[in-house]
């Protein structure tokens, strides 16, 4: 039994943050209905370079990114522009105990499938609505982009390396993370409105933007301005507080090392070779490294430049002053822990559809919430799921797939 095993959700999402959300639901066990418009589906499907192939043929089919926020769904094809295609969503939606949908402000209404037209004939149901800017205030209308929330949010003002140094000005992170933190926000406010309506019976609407999740997770950041009046600055991968609490360079990669106090920091000059550092009235407190920091930062550096990054780490490990490596993907992969805790799945990958079908082993990165890491169901099922659900027969299909509705 997994959490969500008697859970439908209609998901009318597409590109990431609305599909983040659809994924951990399904990673929990609900059951996803993904719709998709005929003959392109979900714009990712297409957005390269890296695409998944047949090993046989080398045929193109999704694109990677399509994969990292479908897993576990099952897709149906349906053109919401006509009325066939409304019924078929609103007698879906009756069905149904959460919508996901990610249109733009008012999008949904001129067919019907707002929440309000939807709550007439589900009151039950539980309608998330994910927006850049949310249903209200000046920016409502405006379209919602990651990067650009990331730059309006203020965590591109706090991210990249210091300004004056090389390579110093605002950086994006490297992970679409507004959209993903929106995913993340959307499903607990969805788990929540679930336990809601067991007390209640009732559904509820629930409104998400990219702005406002990205405004609430500058967490402390935020509260430096907010207590302190105090407008926080990009330190690169710096700490304000803590020195030394930064990455620093080896022969062969690069190291994070994060001296949490000062007998860490005594461990540190020790297994660097300068106990010296220890009493010497520039390093010997925080408070005197944060006086001095790009001379002891120096000085660590032209050590750690000496080892290896493997090597370094075993060393301070063993005298536990905190430290890991910066990796690579691919070493990430290859961590044993990483391993051992089951975060790469291969599974067998089903579709059908418009893009070629394969029925290769797929390897994803799994869901840390998932009970069951079961495989996925990705493409489209068109004829599957709505014999299922609709009880539509062949011949039904046969006429709906004739006028291009599905």
């Amino acid at each position: 039994m997994r959490a969500l095993d008697d859970i439908v959700v209609l998901d009318l999402s597409r590109v990431l943050a609305g599909p983040w959300c659809t994924q951990n639901l399904a990673d929990l066990g609900a059951t996803v209905i993904k719709i998709e418009k005929p003959g392109e589906g979900d714009d990712t499907r297409r957005w390269g370079p890296i695409y998944l192939k047949d090993p046989e043929t080398g045929a193109r089919a999704d694109s990677a990114y399509y994969l990292a926020a479908n897993r576990g769904k099952r897709s149906v094809t349906i053109d919401m522009a006509t009325e066939d295609g409304q019924k078929i969503l609103r007698d879906l939606a009756a069905q149904a105990d959460i919508v996901v949908e990610n249109y733009k402000l008012g999008g949904l209404k001129k067919y019907g499938l707002d929440y309000d037209s939807l709550a007439q004939v589900n009151p039950r149901l539980i309608y998330c609505s994910i927006t850049g800017f949310g249903q209200t205030g000046p920016y409502a209308p405006r379209a919602g982009y990651d990067f650009i929330i990331q730059g309006m949010g203020g965590l591109m003002s706090v991210t990249g390396e210091r300004d004056g140094l090389p390579g110093g000005g605002p950086q994006k992170a490297g992970v679409a993370l507004a959209d993903v933190m929106t995913g993340l926000y959307s499903t607990i406010a969805i788990l929540g409105a679930l336990h809601q309506r067991d007390r209640t019976g009732q559904g509820q609407y629930i409104d998400m933007a990219l702005l406002d999740v990205q405004v609430a997770a500058l967490a402390n950041q935020a509260t430096y301005y907010l207590v302190g009046n105090e407008v926080p600055v990009r330190m690169g991968n710096g700490h304000a507080a803590i020195v030394p609490y930064q990455s620093f360079p080896t022969s062969d990669g690069h190291v994070i090392i994060a001296v949490g106090n000062d007998g860490q920091f005594g461990k540190l000059a020790d297994e660097l070779g300068h106990p010296e550092w220890k009493t010497d009235p520039r390093f010997a407190t925080n408070i005197e490294r944060l006086q001095h920091r790009a001379e002891i930062v120096a000085a660590i550096e032209a050590e750690t430049r000496r080892r290896t990054m493997d090597d370094l780490i075993a060393a301070l490990e063993k005298r536990a002053v905190p430290c890991g490596p910066i990796n690579t993907v691919d070493r990430v992969f290859a961590d044993p822990h990483v391993q051992a805790r089951g975060l790469q799945q291969t599974v067998p990958h089903s579709q059908q559809g418009t893009l070629p079908s394969v029925a290769s082993p797929l390897r994803l990165s799994a869901s840390p919430v998932s009970y069951d890491r079961g495989p996925p169901l990705l493409g489209e099922h068109t004829g599957e799921v709505l014999r299922e659900r609709l009880g539509l027969d062949e011949a039904a299909l046969a006429a709906l797939r004739s006028r291009g509705v599905i």
